[in-house]
């Protein structure tokens, strides 16, 4: 078997296994593939009555915020790992760092799409939502903030010391992400203070990132892209460092 084929390989190995684990438990992704869409069919007819774009709002708000509380879905998948006490096992086979790591994430990233592609097609089919001309801007977006939400995922798994506790900072942070970033109320009617401290969410930069992909202003998705891509990979190298240090191993439960 050749050194490329290998590797290949074992990492597909890891992706169908660990996804066949996520699909035998769907209660999690069913719920916030369900959430999303009952919310925004209950406050369109606000958002449209208050705003010029209040389908825009009615369906990119409810969908980046459970977007958000799915980072659960990522922890958990290498949060089970440590307490099965199999990831130590694994990080002495012949898989190498990079395949470990996209052997666990590779299936929730496709959950994430998953869960954000479902949500936003409802809004077209049901609530009327306009897709751009160009649709490669919006899964580009959907793409980008996917990633974002991995690395986050996968950060906290490393350094939570329970389900509980991944569960409590995955809950709060989705509220305080999603309330800040303007997913709620628009973040022109907040207050003058949420204002100034919006932009220190993902979230603000999620909602202006799939807003702009929206609108099809590929101008407009640089500057908030550029961001949600650079929180991913700050994430993403502590993430990496940590496991491979062995800080995120199963002793630590």
């Amino acid at each position: 078997m050749s050194t490329i084929t290998a590797p290949v390989l074992r990492t597909g190995l890891l992706v169908r296994h660990n996804l066949m684990l996520r699909l035998r438990d769907p209660s999690q992704i069913i719920s916030y593939v369900a959430m999303p869409i009952v919310l925004m069919m209950v406050l369109k007819p606000l958002y449209v009555e208050a705003l010029d774009s209040g389908t825009v709002q009615a369906v990119t708000g409810p969908m980046v915020m459970f977007s958000v509380f799915a980072l659960s879905i990522v922890g958990n998948s290498i949060m089970v790992e440590r307490e099965w006490r199999t990831w130590d096992r694994l990080r002495v086979t012949r898989a190498g760092r990079t395949e470990l790591l996209l052997g666990k994430t590779l299936p929730a990233f496709l959950i994430l799409l998953f869960q954000q592609s479902v949500v936003l097609g409802v809004g077209c089919a049901v609530l009327g939502l306009e897709l751009p001309d160009v649709p490669g801007l919006l899964v580009l977006a959907i793409a980008i903030w996917g990633f974002t939400l991995l690395c986050l995922g996968s950060a906290l798994a490393t350094v939570a010391r329970s389900r509980g506790d991944l569960s409590v900072v995955s809950d709060l942070g989705a509220i305080g992400v999603s309330a800040l970033g303007g997913a709620l109320v628009p973040v022109s009617l907040m207050p003058g203070w949420a204002q100034a401290i919006a932009p220190i969410s993902p979230g603000y930069w999620a909602m202006s990132l799939i807003q702009a992909a929206l609108a099809g202003d590929g101008a407009a998705m640089v500057r908030p892209g550029l961001v949600c891509l650079a929180i991913g990979l700050a994430f993403g190298t502590f993430a990496t460092y940590r496991l491979a240090r062995g800080w995120g191993r199963s002793r630590l439960l």
